[in-house]
């Protein structure tokens, strides 16, 4: 029966060991680079949402933060974030890799590429939202706002993740942890576009040069994708 050989090959090819290690390696890959730049993210949302700060630039407002708060505010909310973008990665990764397998029958091309990292960033949105919610409302812990909205609504200090996600659900109702879930799913594009260059860039690579690719190939066709869906989708952001 086709169809019942059909569907036990997709399960399997969803439900690998190669998906797997694509999911851990990506994970792994995003919290190594994420902690060695994590200050630069502070300083990012702190320009963002600090209004009363003097400082401008990003150098200025690391050392204006670790003078007035210290160093280890640099790090705030590195635990929650983290997590979140572990498992938001571990999610893409996953389910990005486990919809080539299912799909594989199916000639490779752009348009294909797209339309897997498209759903495969819809699927990790709508399951790790809640984390990202939490892990911002950590972050802007510290945050300076103006008198006006500091009396009209100030934020709460969470002791925690678990304690935030309690907090949130109790005085805001569960559907506040999804909070932003349009925004992020525009987002999505982001990832789509540089996946869709990504793998066509390493398929125009491998028949050049008549060989797998090596690790710097890697990071340069993965640099340059990244790049051209940054500068694609910034109006987004």
């Amino acid at each position: 029966m086709p169809d019942a050989e059909d569907a036990q090959l997709s399960a399997v090819g969803l439900f690998s060991y190669d998906n797997l290690i694509h999911a851990v390696a990506g994970a792994t890959g995003s919290v190594t680079a994420m902690s060695v730049f994590f200050p630069l993210d502070t300083a990012r949302l702190r320009l963002q949402v600090d209004e009363k700060r003097k400082a401008k630039y990003t150098h200025e407002i690391i050392a204006e933060i670790s003078q007035e708060e210290g160093v280890k505010a640099l790090y705030r909310g590195w635990f929650p974030v983290i997590s979140s973008l572990c498992c938001s990665n571990f999610v893409y990764f996953y389910t990005y890799n486990g919809l080539k397998a299912v799909m594989n029958h199916q000639p490779a091309g752009a348009l294909k590429d797209l339309c897997l990292a498209f759903m495969a960033g819809v699927v990790n949105v709508l399951l790790t939202t809640p984390m990202w919610v939490v892990n911002t409302r950590l972050k802007l812990q510290g945050a300076k706002f103006t008198g006006e909205e500091q009396r009209e609504n100030k934020p709460p200090h969470y002791k925690g993740i678990l304690d935030a996600f309690r907090r949130i659900v109790r005085d805001e109702g569960v559907s506040a942890l999804w909070s932003g879930t349009l925004p992020s799913l525009m987002l999505v594009f982001n990832p789509a576009i540089q996946f869709m260059f990504y793998e066509g860039f390493k398929r125009s690579l491998t028949r050049i040069t008549k060989q797998a690719l090596n690790a710097w190939q890697f990071f340069l066709v993965g640099a340059v994708a990244k790049g051209i869906a940054t500068v694609t989708t910034y109006p987004l952001q």
